[in-house]
């Protein structure tokens, strides 16, 4: 697997999973665009677009991280988890944190293995279409 920086067109390469459909609808070229940043990433397997992912910086030593899947990813997962997890470990951000839909069992089970711990179990209307969504967070002790 490889991993580089992303840019906007991977976006468009993406064929988003099942569970995060409900993101489509706001996820405008605009938005793509402006995920380019310094702690954005591309995983890549030949000249497919397995995920991309990032860290949004909402102040100092805290950031939101944000995944998008290909639905056609779960043959790299292994590699893909592998990846993420050493960009989380470089990330020079004390506190990480991530939201995924309540109900998405998916994603509970990734970010736990990611190291996140649940700290809200339900924000209701979290979510960019309103929907309820859990925060984790990952946070690195000295």
């Amino acid at each position: 697997m490889n991993i580089l920086p992303y840019k906007a067109e991977h976006m468009e390469a993406l064929r988003m999973q099942r569970g995060q459909m409900y993101c489509l609808p706001y996820v405008t070229p605009e938005y793509a665009k402006a995920l380019e940043s310094t702690y954005a990433f591309t995983a890549m397997e030949g000249d497919q677009v397995v995920a991309i992912g990032g860290i949004t910086e909402l102040w100092e030593n805290r950031g939101l991280a944000w995944t998008f899947i290909d639905r056609r990813a779960g043959k790299h997962f292994v590699a893909l988890h592998k990846a993420v997890s050493k960009f989380l470990e470089d990330c020079p951000l004390r506190r990480i944190e991530a939201e995924t839909p309540c109900e998405f069992e998916q994603g509970h089970r990734w970010l736990k293995m990611l190291g996140f711990k649940l700290e809200a179990p339900r924000m209701e209307a979290f979510r960019v279409d309103g929907g309820d969504a859990a925060l984790y967070a990952r946070v690195k002790h000295d």
